[in-house]
């Protein structure tokens, strides 16, 4: 446990103090964080997928997870709309924030160092970003009540195929199930490159911790944001940990693959997308921040229970 984490939350821990003192400049996080996105992250998965083809482990343990996210991303809408009475747009952050899980900048780190195998978290990114996405951004859209705009549904259509991060997976599972593998001088660039993406992520993930706006003086919704990660961080791996367990009957390491992603925290694309689609950003902000800092301890305790 030890080896798995400790690397993990230390390299996290390196990028916070890097923002705090701002030794990497102005604008580190964003350089970085896009480096990760368009450079590091898809190298990085290309290389496990052609070498580690996805097997069985990715089969019964996905359905469950997809099961829990489904459900505690209702459980987050329902309190949003019914408990909070906010806005549609509002609702579908807050159901996001529930079960829309950091698959990238910590999922494939964790995946990598703890599990060994990025193969099970490379499938749920592939359905968050085929799947998932489409509808979030479709539905913020109808919130937003901007119709009539030219090629919108066309550009909700293609956002998959937009994403390296989804190119490379679909790359790498193809080559990885017809037993393709990469020229040696090409997988050795792909190689190199895949080797930064796991501490260029992390620092990432640190420096995107630290506020520069200004915004810890912005009061939030406190109630709300406790719930959210009480969603996150506990229920959502308790859900997936039942499924996976009694109805799907998985143990061993399919029922540790599922339950460690499930307590993944909010991914930062809630923020993302919260603000490119006109909804406060302060609650889905402090959703990720705070769901972060949990996972520092539902991971470790799920790798000590299960691993």
């Amino acid at each position: 446990m030890l080896a798995a984490f400790v690397p993990i939350w230390a390299l996290t821990v390196v990028g916070y103090v890097a923002g705090r003192t701002g030794v990497l400049g102005f604008g580190a996080v964003d350089v970085l964080g896009r480096f990760v996105f368009y450079v590091a992250m898809p190298a990085a998965l290309l290389d496990t997928l052609t070498r580690r083809p996805i097997t069985g482990l990715a089969g019964e343990g996905v359905a469950a997870f997809v099961g829990a996210t489904l459900i505690v991303g209702a459980v987050g809408f329902g309190v949003a709309r019914w408990g909070f009475r906010r806005s549609l747009g509002e609702q579908t952050i807050a159901a996001m924030a529930a079960g829309y899980v950091n698959a990238g900048n910590l999922g494939i780190p964790v995946a990598v160092q703890v599990l060994g195998d990025a193969s099970f978290i490379a499938v749920v990114l592939l359905i968050q970003t085929t799947i998932l996405t489409p509808v979030i951004l479709g539905t913020l859209d109808l919130a937003r009540q901007e119709h009539g705009t030219k090629g919108r549904w066309r550009r909700l259509a293609t956002v998959p195929l937009r994403s390296p991060v989804m190119l490379a997976c679909l790359a790498g599972v193809g080559l990885g199930a017809a037993g393709v593998a990469l020229p040696p001088l090409v997988a050795g660039v792909v190689a190199l490159l895949g080797d930064a993406a796991v501490p260029s992520a992390l620092v990432a993930l640190g420096l995107s911790l630290v506020r520069t706006d200004g915004a810890d003086q912005v009061p939030g919704r406190p109630v709300e944001v406790a719930l959210s990660v009480l969603l996150k961080s506990c229920v959502q791996p308790v859900v997936c940990l039942l499924l996976a367990r009694f109805v799907f009957g998985l143990h061993g390491a399919a029922l540790f693959a599922a339950v460690l992603c499930s307590a993944l925290p909010t991914a930062q694309n809630t923020f993302v997308f919260a603000r490119a689609y006109g909804v406060d950003g302060r609650f889905p902000r402090d959703a990720v921040v705070a769901s972060t800092a949990a996972s520092m301890v539902t991971l470790t305790v799920t790798a000590a229970l299960l691993g």
